[in-house]
């Protein structure tokens, strides 16, 4: 079955995809919402008006609730729609889902850490940004809840205003302490501004409804990321990728680490843009951590040597060698008993 975000898949498929696979188990409203339009040829006539890009059913379902759409059952929200699908509309052509969840840094951190375990002080690369929220691993404090217990980390200045909650299971391997950053800067086609009332708001819209821990956490997370702004430079990630490698090797000491990551990013590309990325990062001298939903990086589901517990489950991998199951907001993650322990030299 073709993705959500296919724009040459038919609008009721990419709404009755979305149910299934991204909102099931995940946002009961984002579920009903999606298997009525998809059943409702009145409300995929209007969606169809929409450029085939911009159809996808988080945009639209975001750009209605940053305008104040209420949380009700489809036939209302369909009655809503109707009435507003003008300025729906508006927003739909004028934004894109740019979700920035604090919480995958929990997922990325055991990565993150077993890098700078091995080889050093990391430079840090995002490719699809968004506010660059994720640009600060270093800066959140995280609670794993383990078979045997809670561990808790926190950054070297003290406790972080943002908590990130996350369950393990399998032999991940969780630190002793956060990795040192020297250096970080993110890549976005229309970077976010956490100084913007406006993009803030858009960022809380892109949080489904019944996630409010994540939205007060969005709010703490902003409020780091306005004391420590970082770089996000605005463009396509293929075109901007290799100059902005190059200047984290300039800027940085030797043996840095430099790591370029990315979740929930490259479903929105279509595949031959995809395996020239999955190029780049195979020639360029970096670690490539890739947090994804499966069969969207080149590669990785077919490494896999076990079957992923369910659809909606993420897929992190390094160097395109696969590390762990993910929850795809950051909430678990199930290490893999045969995943890599050593990545390919980078720096």
């Amino acid at each position: 079955m073709r993705a959500s975000t296919d724009p040459s898949a038919a609008t009721g498929e990419r709404y009755r995809q979305f149910a299934d696979v991204e909102a099931r188990g995940l946002s009961a409203c984002y579920e009903e919402w999606a298997r009525g339009v998809a059943d409702d040829p009145a409300t995929v006539a209007l969606i169809d008006r929409l450029p085939p890009t911009q159809r996808q059913p988080n945009l639209v379902f975001t750009s209605a609730r940053f305008l104040g759409a209420p949380v009700a059952p489809f036939p209302s929200f369909a009655h809503w729609l109707a009435e507003h699908w003008e300025a729906v509309e508006g927003v739909a052509l004028t934004h894109a889902t740019q979700t920035n969840e604090a919480g995958r840094c929990a997922v990325l951190l055991p990565a993150l850490a077993a890098l700078a375990a091995e080889n050093g002080p990391l430079a840090l690369i995002e490719v699809g940004a968004s506010a660059g929220l994720c640009l600060h691993p270093d800066r959140y404090s995280y609670r794993y809840r383990l078979p045997s217990g809670e561990r808790m980390l926190h950054p070297a200045d003290g406790p972080s205003p943002v908590v990130l909650d996350c369950v393990v299971t399998g032999r991940a391997p969780i630190p002793e302490r956060l990795p040192e950053v020297l250096w970080r800067a993110g890549i976005d086609l229309n970077p976010l501004d956490v100084n913007r009332p406006a993009d803030v708001d858009w960022l809380d819209a892109l949080i489904w409804p019944e996630h409010d821990d994540r939205r007060a956490r969005l709010q703490a997370a902003v409020g780091v990321a306005r004391r420590h702004p970082v770089e996000i430079v605005q463009g396509d990630l293929s075109v901007q990728i290799e100059a902005l490698v190059a200047r984290a090797r300039a800027e940085t000491p030797v043996g840095t680490t430099i790591v370029v990551f990315h979740t929930a990013v490259l479903l929105y590309l279509d595949p031959a843009s995809k395996e020239r990325f999955a190029a780049q990062m195979e020639r360029l001298p970096v670690c490539w951590l890739s947090n994804e939903a499966q069969g969207v990086v080149p590669g990785v589901l077919q490494r896999l040597s076990v079957t992923p517990p369910e659809t909606s489950a993420f897929i992190l991998a390094r160097d395109g060698e696969p590390l762990a199951f993910t929850q795809p907001h950051g909430r678990s993650i199930r290490w893999l008993p045969d995943s890599v322990s050593s990545p390919r030299p980078a720096g």
